[in-house]
């Protein structure tokens, strides 16, 4: 439920953080059922869950870039260009792979499912669309980057991926959204800030089963 008093985006990084498991981050409560949600150092990835993995991220981001940069509500302007933008270093990523010989599969699983649903939720529900952007990019900067060292470690030869790079300082880029966030927010009356929060769960679902594909065997 939403607190009083604090900027909004600590409210939804708190929400966020409880559904981390203690292996994860300290702050969390849930209990380890997926492989994914247990300890980087105890996964087992391999290169094509891992271009799976890839291939669904984009369409994830391609659908959220493509909504902020066609608003269908005012307020949608403010998350352009915020420098944490991933579709585009992804293709390039994704060029890499099939430069080294790799097949690049086809966006056919939960990516698309959650670009589906992302979409549908910009046309009618800003509160929860702002969920899954929030913690779509938050999380890509945070656990999402030790990820990508730790894989890049056992199966890419510590290669430096670009989706894992930005132009820029990325903590300032980081506190301007976190800025943007808690003024869009900052008229948001109790039960819209609390319908943005019960969607953290779903946006956690979504995001872990596109995460699992990097464990996957084919």
């Amino acid at each position: 439920m939403a607190l009083q008093g604090k900027g909004f985006v600590d409210e939804m990084r708190m929400v966020a953080m409880k559904l981390h498991t203690r292996e994860q981050a300290r702050e969390g409560e849930k209990e380890v059922k997926g492989p994914e949600e247990r300890s980087i150092s105890k996964w087992n990835p391999t290169v094509d869950g891992y271009l799976r993995f890839l291939v669904e991220s984009k369409s994830v981001y391609d659908a959220l870039e493509g909504i902020v940069d066609k608003p269908d509500f005012p307020c949608y302007a403010e998350l352009r260009n915020t420098g944490l933008e991933r579709s585009e270093r992804l293709g390039k990523d994704l060029e890499w792979f099939k430069g080294q010989g790799y097949g690049i599969p086809g966006p056919s699983g939960p990516g698309v499912n959650y670009a589906c649903y992302i979409q549908e939720l910009s046309e009618k529900d800003f509160p929860a669309f702002l969920c899954h952007f929030y913690n779509f990019y938050f999380a890509h900067t945070a656990g999402g980057r030790i990820i990508g060292k730790k894989v890049a470690g056992k199966i890419l030869n510590n290669k430096d991926l670009e989706f894992y790079k930005w132009d820029g300082e990325l903590k300032q880029m980081l506190q301007n959204l976190r800025d943007k966030i808690n003024k869009i927010t900052l008229g948001w009356t109790m039960e819209e800030k609390n319908h943005c929060l019960e969607e953290t769960e779903r946006s956690f679902k979504y995001s872990g089963d596109i995460l699992r594909l990097i464990l996957s065997p084919v």
